[in-house]
C-alpha cells in the first residue's frame, strides 16, 4: 500500500487539501501535515530563526504552528514517518493556478521541491480557476495523476507542477506535458494609510494573465488540458555556461 506525504499553503482547513486527501486515501495511507493559515506566496522557506508547535487535527492529519509548506514537508519526514520515504509527496491542491514565473513564489509548488529535496518524488497541484472551484472534480483528476507517477522511475532531479482546468472531469480534454509560460502582470505598490494616520504598503497586481503560447502551461489549461510541467532542482543556466567561461576566462 502506498505512502504518501501531503502539504499544502493555503492551509490545512483548506477545500483543496480536503478534496485531495480524500482520493489519495482511496490509494493508500494519507500523511497530511499543514499550515495553520493561507501562506500563499511564501515561497521555498525555511523556518531557522524561531521554533515551531504542532497541532493534531485528526488520525493521521497535523498542522504546524507557524510553519511553512516546507517546514511541513520536513515535520512529515522526519518526525511522522521517523525518516522513512514515502512512495510520494502531493502538495495542494492549491486555491488557483500556478503556473509561468509564479511557481517561483508559491508555496505550493515548494512543497513538492523541498520533498524532492529530500529525495523523494514530488507532486504540486493547483486548480486553473478562482472562483466556484469544484476541488472534488479537481480531485479526481489528480489521483489519476498519481496513479501514473507512482508506477514510474521519476528522474531524481524532477519533480512536477500540475495545473488541471477547473472542469467536470469528463470535459477535461487530456494531459499535456508542457513547459513553464510567461506571466503577463503588470505589478504596483498601493500606499494606504492606517487609522493612526501612518503609512503602510500593498504590493498588488494592475493586470493579471499570461503570454499564450503553444506548447506552455498556460496554453494548456486555457484550452481544457491538464497541465504537467517537469521541474528540476538544478537551477543552473546551462545555456549561459560556455560563453560566461569565455568572458570570465582567467
Amino acid at each position: 500500500m502506498p505512502v504518501f506525504l501531503l502539504t499544502n499553503d493555503d492551509g490545512y482547513f483548506s477545500e483543496g487539501i480536503k478534496a485531495l486527501r480524500e482520493e489519495l486515501r482511496k490509494l493508500g495511507r494519507v500523511i497530511t501535515v499543514a499550515p495553520d493559515r493561507n501562506l500563499s506566496g511564501v515561497g521555498h522557506s525555511l523556518t531557522f530563526t524561531q521554533p515551531l508547535r504542532i497541532r493534531r487535527v485528526e488520525e493521521d492529519f497535523w498542522t504546524v504552528i507557524g510553519g511553512t509548506p516546507a517546514d511541513c514537508v520536513h515535520f512529515g519526514y522526519y518526525l511522522f514517518l521517523e525518516g522513512k520515504k514515502p512512495d510520494l509527496v502531493c502538495s495542494g491542491i492549491n486555491e488557483g493556478p500556478n503556473l509561468g514565473e509564479d511557481i517561483t513564489y508559491s508555496g505550493t509548488v515548494s512543497g513538492a521541491m523541498e520533498g524532492r529535496i529530500l529525495g523523494i518524488p514530488s507532486v504540486a497541484f493547483s486548480a486553473f480557476g478562482r472562483e466556484e472551484v469544484d476541488f472534488g472534480e479537481i480531485a479526481k483528476v489528480a489521483r489519476r495523476v498519481v496513479e501514473r507517477v507512482i508506477e514510474l522511475n521519476m528522474p531524481e532531479d524532477t519533480y512536477l507542477n500540475v495545473n488541471i482546468p477547473n472542469l467536470p472531469e469528463p470535459e477535461i480534454k487530456g494531459f499535456m506535458v508542457t513547459r513553464q509560460g510567461r506571466r503577463a502582470y503588470r505589478e504596483k505598490v498601493l500606499k494606504l494609510l492606517d487609522p493612526g494616520g501612518k503609512p503602510l504598503y500593498w504590493i498588488t497586481a494592475e493586470e493579471f494573465g499570461w503570454h499564450l503560447e503553444e506548447g506552455t502551461d498556460y496554453w494548456a489549461v486555457y484550452h481544457g488540458y491538464v497541465s504537467i510541467t517537469p521541474l528540476q532542482l538544478d537551477l543552473t543556466n546551462h545555456k549561459s555556461l560556455e560563453f560566461l567561461k569565455e568572458v570570465f576566462k582567467v
